[in-house]
């Protein structure tokens, strides 16, 4: 808003090119040749790069990175090259690279190339991609399945659902959507040859993250021949958490010419060629006593890889899924049997919940189906099953131990700011007008923020400021408010005088990863505030030293050192100058204040929440208007009240959006139907009602601050609570059959006549 901004396209370095990428219009096929005389000789085209150049340089790929804790067995293996080599597994794949004077020269050349490509036969459909007659994709995938992973026991689960009194089953839908963030991705990539460095400035959500993949697994580099630059990043949802082919194919490109190469895609490019998210085929099941308890969640998921895994492209299906599945309820078994199924779509990566969204959407949707068939009460239903405050700490079927949480207050607070009890009129007074209302509710609870580790270095300057140097990365969050809150209340420290500074591969703590997954404030901010500990540590050393008294004597308040019973005291911010000038000519600084800390998380912590929708359906068209939302959400210690409620409000409107109207589509062909903001519908803000947020708080005992993750509650919530309006809507007309995001108007307007067909 000030201009002070300094997003990738923002910048620009001396003597920089500019790229353009070529990409295959086909699904699937062999090249045979690329032709790019026409675009060589064209104005300002300084070189054009195909998969050959980077196959003879020795330019390596970018592969699956294994899961900790998770033996999958045997695994395929879909090295994904900076620009395809010998065939095209997707459209939108990129094959060429132009690097011109200027963008405009890159691209007008970039349009001349002509690439022979002979098609093969291509599936983009999960079901048809199983099927017996299905053409392979990857010839070590027969069947077009790269990963079979199943969690709990069989026999077990068999046994309870044998001898369940009611068994509700559901096949759902997860579609699959695209993150969209603002900031479209960029590159620039520069080599000195002179000391053997490449320096990428790219927008990420951790440049350490970039920093593993591409020396480990692309370029075979130590680190600090890869200097990894983020500045300020608009959005990323997790779309940027890991690097593209395009990438590799930049930095390879600016060492070949010797040159800073510059790249910003059109949105159209991030839509066809950017990870996509969620495409899933969910068949499950609930079993249940008569007196309605839950006996055993089980699905067996079908979920899209795309042609290529993504670097993180399972993770979230097989870990995060049946993690969450028991949700808040005392549900002996839950058992998950997953399917990856390679397709030829764009690949599948992570986005906003990661398959927690898919936990909470599979059993709220079987839980609402079940009241409905065994005519119980949906309130009653839930609260029979509901773990109690008394049953905390809770071991869960998927081994996960519950240390917090009141999961019944939850509910009751969410059921009361939503009038639950005045709907019944609201119903009557939409009847009036021609109109169906509907009311859903879900309670939810996510696995997040155990992802191993995170450090920090807390500085103190000589001019009074105090730099926080972290991992993580803000893309949206708001961690330059948040971390240095954090700091200044540890230690008692003017706000101002704090700054957050990440984003540098060569200015980072020994320990850490990237902003994903609702853990940077349970991470890194417990890091920081360990960090804090340590510094105050050394403090009361300093001080007893400078006072001329007792170690045991010195209390710190408030960011003051003093001595007890006395007036003798110092700020902190001057002993940490009076220390760096003591410890100046040393060998060392190991006297000065300035510390690194960490923080090892012991075991995931688990945000919860219940969300309350209400819609109104035109029952003549179709038309779902979201009318009321509230959303109670436990996500421990807040820290700063304003970014958690945006963070809630954020992720409603993305899981609304995916829920009323959002999906990638593809033809039997393959090609890319939705690759506009014509084709892709997006939630708008005429298209949400007023969101009432607030919290109901019970800290985690497993970190310093009681923090627990705050950044996928929104969608988790609203996915489940959103559906389960819409069909409780279309119950009341009589609708028996299910159906599935997204929830078009059309599809709901063939369900009212289909109960209705006299109408």
């Amino acid at each position: 808003m000030t201009g002070r901004g300094r997003y990738t396209n923002d910048i620009n370095v001396p003597g920089q090119a500019h790229a353009a990428f070529v990409r295959s219009d086909h699904a699937h096929g062999t090249i045979k040749r690329i032709d790019a005389d026409t675009a060589a000789r064209m104005p300002g085209v300084i070189r054009i790069f195909t998969g050959e150049d980077l196959l003879r340089a020795g330019v390596g790929f970018i592969h699956r990175i294994p899961i900790k804790g998770f033996e999958l067995g045997k695994v395929l293996d879909t090295p994904r090259p900076g620009l395809a080599q010998g065939r095209v597994r997707y459209v939108g794949e990129p094959i060429a690279l132009v690097v011109a004077e200027t963008a405009v020269e890159a691209a007008d050349a970039a349009s001349t190339i002509a690439a022979a490509i002979d098609p093969l036969p291509c599936v983009t459909g999960i079901g048809d991609a199983i099927a017996s007659d299905a053409p392979i994709i990857w010839d070590d995938a027969p069947g077009n399945v790269a990963i079979r992973w199943n969690s709990g026991s069989t026999e077990a689960i068999d046994a309870a659902f044998a001898g369940a009194a009611h068994v509700t089953r559901l096949k759902l839908i997860n579609s699959r959507i695209f993150a969209n963030a603002i900031e479209p991705r960029a590159g620039i990539a520069q080599f000195n040859k002179a000391n053997d460095r490449y320096t990428w400035i790219t927008p990420s959500q951790g440049v350490r993250y970039m920093l593993r993949v591409m020396c480990d697994q692309v370029f075979r580099i130590p680190d600090e021949q890869m200097h990894v630059l983020t500045y300020d990043v608009g959005g990323a949802f997790g779309s940027k958490e890991q690097p593209y082919p395009e990438d590799i194919a930049l930095l390879h490109a600016a060492r070949a010419i010797d040159r800073p190469v510059k790249w910003h895609a059109a949105r159209s490019e991030n839509l066809l060629s950017d990870n996509h998210a969620r495409d899933a085929v969910i068949d499950c099941a609930l079993a249940l006593d008569q007196r309605g308890h839950f006996l055993g969640i089980r699905a067996s998921i079908l979920q899209s890889m795309g042609s290529y895994f993504g670097c993180n492209g399972p993770n979230g299906t097989i870990r995060n899924t049946p993690w969450g599945m028991p949700l808040v309820y005392r549900t002996p078994l839950v058992h998950a049997d997953v399917s990856c199924v390679m397709t030829n779509t764009a690949p599948i990566g992570p986005y906003r919940g990661a398959g927690r969204e898919q936990a909470s959407y599979i059993v709220e949707r079987l839980v609402d189906k079940a009241a409905r068939e065994m005519k119980i009460d949906r309130i009653s239903l839930r609260r029979r099953n509901l773990i109690p405050k008394s049953g905390i700490p809770y071991m869960s079927p998927s081994g996960k131990l519950y240390d917090s949480g009141e999961f019944e207050a939850v509910m009751d607070k969410a059921l009361t700011l939503a009038d639950w009890k005045g709907f019944a009129a609201r119903a009557k007074a939409s009847k009036k007008q021609g109109k169906l209302r509907g009311l859903g509710i879900a309670n939810f609870l996510e696995c997040v923020g155990g992802s191993w580790f995170e450090s920090c270095f807390i500085r103190f300057t000589e001019d009074r400021r105090v730099l926080l140097v972290v991992a993580t990365q803000s893309h949206g969050q708001g961690h330059e408010t948040s971390f240095p809150q954090v700091v200044a209340e540890r230690l008692g420290i003017p706000y101002e005088s704090i700054e957050l500074r990440q984003g540098d591969s060569l200015d980072l703590p020994k320990l850490g990863y990237a902003t994903i997954g609702s853990r940077s404030m349970i991470m890194a901010g417990s890091a920081l505030s360990n960090t804090c500990d340590i510094v105050i540590e050394k403090g009361l050393k300093a001080a007893s030293n400078l006072l001329e008294a007792a170690e045991a004597d010195i209390e710190f308040s408030k960011g003051s050192f003093r001595v007890a019973g006395t007036d003798r005291s110092i700020e902190l911010l001057d002993l940490a100058n009076h220390v760096r000038l003591e410890a100046k000519g040393s060998a060392t600084m190991a006297e000065a204040l300035d510390s690194e800390g960490e923080y090892v998380a012991p075991d995931m912590h688990f945000p919860n929440g219940c969300h309350v929708c209400e819609v109104e359906v035109d029952a003549d068209t179709g038309k779902i208007t979201l009318d009321r939302y509230v959303a109670i959400d436990d996500v421990g210690t807040i820290v700063n009240p304003p970014i958690v409620h945006g963070q809630v409000h954020g992720g409603v409107c993305q899981g609304a959006g995916q829920v009323l109207m959002e999906q990638c589509r593809y033809s039997d062909d393959g090609q890319f139907l939705t690759a506009t903001f014509m084709d892709y519908a997006m939630p708008r803000a005429a298209d949400m009602p007023f969101i009432k947020t607030e919290f109901h708080p019970v800290p985690s005992p497993k970190n310093p601050l009681g923090v627990k993750g705050s950044g996928e509650c929104g969608v988790t919530g609203s996915l489940p609570a959103v559906s389960n309006a819409i069909m409780n809507a279309l119950a009341r007309a009589g609708v028996k059959a299910e159906i599935d995001m997204p929830f078009t108007s059309e599809k709901v307007w063939k369900a009212l006549c289909s109960a209705k067909p006299k109408q």
